[in-house]
C-alpha cells in the first residue's frame, strides 16, 4: 500500500508525541517521516524528505506556522496544510484559507477530529494520484505528442537502430499507415544561401518543407521530416517503375523551390527496396546522391541507382569507419574505442589498400580527428605536442599495429580530456556556489534560491548537483559554514552572541543560540566557557 508522509511542527516536544499515538498512521495511509520544532527546521527538513503533508503549530519561534505554510505552498504546491493552534481567532483563520491551507484545528486535538482530516486528505491525494494515471488524459497527451514520436521513430529508422522485427509494432503505435510496398529515401540538401540575401536558414528550410509537402501531397504518398540540417523524405511506391517518374516529380521540384523560395536544392534519391528494414540502405544512397551534385550541379535530382548502380547503396567505409572512432571517443567508452579502431585498421589492411587509399584514409582521419577537437573545444596542441608533422608522421608507420596504437593512444587522450572536461564543469558550478557562500554568508536572507538566481540555474538542479559534489544539502553545508564563522568569534575574538549572530547571517540572536545549540550540544556561552576551562 501506498503510504503518504506526514511531516510533524510544534516547539512543545509532549504535542506532537501525543499526536503520533492518537491514530493509526499506517492503517490510514499514512507515515511520520519526520518532525521539527520550529518553522525554520521544518523549511529545511521538508527538502529533504518532501512531505506529501505537513501539521504545524502556529506559535513557535523563529518562525511561524503560517508563515511556514506560505513558504511551503510557493515551493511545494501539492503540499497538503494542516493547522492547528490554541488560539481562536478569526483572523488566524482567515490566513490559513488565503493559503490553501487543508484544515485548521483547534487544540486541544480529538482524536476521533484528526481521524476523519486525514481520512479526507487521503481521499484527496488518492484522488491526484488517479488524476495522474487518468487513462484518457494520458490518452490526450500521447495524441499531442505523436508527431514528435513520429519523427522520431523516422529518424532511428533511417539510422538503423531499430530491429526488423519490432518495425511492426512501432507503425502500430506511432499510428503510421505504411503499406508500400516499396519505400525510397530522398533528401532534400539545400546549398548555403548566397549571404548578401539574408536569409534565416531555418526559415528558407521550412519554406521548402511546406512546399514540397504541398506538391507530394496528392500524388504521392510520402512523409517528410528535418534530419542532420536537411529534410528528408520517406516515400512508398506500389511498382518500382514509379521510381522514374518520381525522379522526374523531384528535378521538377527542385526547379521550382529555386523559383518560389529562392533555394539551390539538390534532391538526392536512394535505391528503391521492398522492404522497411532496408531503409538506412536507401538513405544512405540518398547522401552518396546528394555528394554528386559537385559533378552536376545543383538545382535537380540526383538518382543514385542511374549514377551508381553499383555502389548505390553503400557508404564509402572509410567514412563510417572514421565516424565510427569518434562517437566512441565521445561516449567516453574505452574499451568500444579499442574494437572501433581494431576493426577500423583491419579493414583498411584486409581491404588490400593501394598507398595511395592508404593516403586518402589518413589524410581523411587526421583531418576528421582536427575538426572533432575543434567542435568540442579540446586543444590539440595538447593532444599533438612534441609532433612536427602529424600527416608525415602518421604516413611514415611502418605496420598497422603502429597505426592502431597511435590511433588508440590519440583516442584515450581526447576521451580523457573530454571527461575531464565535463567535470570541471560541475566541479566549477559547485565551486562558485561555495565562494558565493563565503562572500555573503553574512546576509540574513542567503538561502537557496538567492544562489541559483546568481547562477542562473533552477534550484532542483542545483540542489541535486550540490548535494552529489559536496555530500550535504545546501542547507546544511551553510549552516556548518556560518557555525565555524561563528566559532572564530566566539573563541578568538570575544564577541557577545547578539553581534557574533549578525556577523554570521541570523537576524534573531534566539535562533542563532537554537541552531548553535544543535550543532555543537550546547549554548554559545556555555561552550566558549567550556573551552576556557
Amino acid at each position: 500500500m501506498n503510504l503518504y508522509s506526514v511531516l510533524l511542527v510544534d516547539d512543545e516536544e509532549e504535542v506532537y508525541s501525543v499526536i503520533m499515538k492518537k491514530l493509526d498512521w499506517e492503517a490510514m495511509g499514512f507515515r511520520i517521516a519526520g518532525y521539527a520544532r520550529n518553522g525554520v527546521e521544518a523549511l529545511e527538513m521538508a527538502e529533504e524528505i518532501q512531505p506529501d503533508v505537513v501539521m504545524t503549530d502556529i506559535k513557535m519561534p523563529y518562525m511561524d506556522g503560517l508563515t511556514l505554510s506560505k513558504k511551503l505552498k510557493e515551493l511545494y504546491q501539492k503540499i497538503k496544510i494542516i493547522i492547528f493552534s490554541g488560539f481562536d481567532e478569526f483572523e488566524y483563520a482567515k490566513e490559513a484559507i488565503k493559503i490553501e491551507a487543508e484544515e485548521y484545528i483547534l487544540k486541544p486535538i480529538n482524536s476521533n477530529e484528526l481521524r476523519e482530516v486525514f481520512e479526507r486528505i487521503r481521499t484527496n491525494l488518492d484522488r491526484e494520484l488517479d488524476e495522474k494515471r487518468n487513462i484518457e488524459k494520458l490518452r490526450a497527451y500521447y495524441m499531442e505528442s505523436l508527431p514528435v514520436l513520429q519523427e522520431n521513430f523516422y529518424t532511428s529508422l533511417i539510422e538503423g537502430r531499430i530491429p526488423a522485427s519490432e518495425i511492426e509494432k512501432y507503425l502500430k503505435q506511432y499510428q503510421i499507415p505504411w503499406s508500400g510496398p516499396y519505400y525510397v529515401a530522398t533528401i532534400l540538401h539545400i546549398s548555403t544561401p548566397d549571404p548578401q540575401l539574408e536569409l534565416d536558414p531555418f526559415l528558407l528550410g521550412m519554406s521548402v518543407k511546406q512546399l514540397a509537402e504541398e506538391q507530394f501531397v496528392d500524388k504521392w504518398r510520402l512523409n517528410t521530416f528535418f534530419y542532420l540540417g536537411d529534410i528528408l523524405m520517406i516515400t512508398q511506391l506500389k511498382e518500382t517503375e514509379e521510381i522514374t517518374a518520381y525522379t522526374n516529380a523531384m528535378d521538377r521540384f527542385c526547379k521550382l523551390a529555386k523559383r518560389v523560395c529562392g533555394a539551390k536544392v539538390t534532391a538526392g534519391i536512394g535505391p528503391v527496396c521492398d522492404e522497411i528494414a532496408e531503409l538506412p540502405a536507401s538513405y544512405q544512397g540518398a547522401r552518396n546522391a546528394v555528394s554528386y551534385r559537385v559533378i552536376y550541379g545543383n538545382t535537380r535530382a540526383i538518382n543514385i541507382a542511374e549514377i551508381d548502380p553499383q555502389g548505390s547503396a553503400e557508404e564509402p567505409w572509410e567514412e563510417q569507419s572514421i565516424g565510427n572512432i569518434l562517437k566512441k571517443i565521445k561516449t567516453g567508452d574505452e574499451q568500444a574505442l579499442k574494437e572501433a579502431v581494431k576493426e577500423s585498421v583491419t579493414q583498411l589492411s584486409g581491404r588490400g589498400a593501394s598507398l595511395q587509399k592508404y593516403q586518402i584514409f589518413i589524410t581523411e582521419l587526421i583531418a576528421e580527428i582536427f575538426r572533432f577537437g575543434t567542435l568540442n573545444g579540446l586543444n590539440l596542441d595538447e593532444i599533438f605536442s612534441g609532433t612536427g608533422d602529424i600527416y608525415r608522421e602518421v604516413l611514415q608507420m611502418e605496420s598497422p599495429e603502429a597505426l592502431e596504437n597511435w590511433l588508440l593512444k590519440t583516442g584515450r587522450q581526447m576521451q580523457e580530456i573530454i571527461q575531464n572536461g565535463r567535470q570541471d564543469t560541475t566541479k566549477s558550478f559547485v565551486t562558485k556556489a561555495i565562494e558565493y557562500v563565503r562572500e555573503h554568508y553574512a546576509d540574513s536572507g542567503l538561502n537557496v534560491e538567492s544562489v541559483c538566481k546568481n547562477l542562473s540555474v533552477s534550484t532542483a538542479y542545483f540542489s541535486t548537483v550540490f548535494k552529489k559534489e559536496t555530500g550535504k544539502t545546501f542547507i546544511n553545508y551553510l549552516t556548518e559554514y556560518r557555525m565555524e564563522q561563528a566559532l572564530d568569534l566566539l573563541l578568538n575574538q570575544d564577541e557577545k552572541t547578539y553581534v557574533i549572530a549578525e556577523k554570521v547571517g541570523y537576524s534573531d540572536p534566539n535562533y542563532f543560540s537554537y541552531a548553535f545549540k544543535k550543532q555543537f550540544g550546547m549554548s554559545p556561552s556555555k561552550y566558549k566557557a567550556e573551552k576556557r576551562k
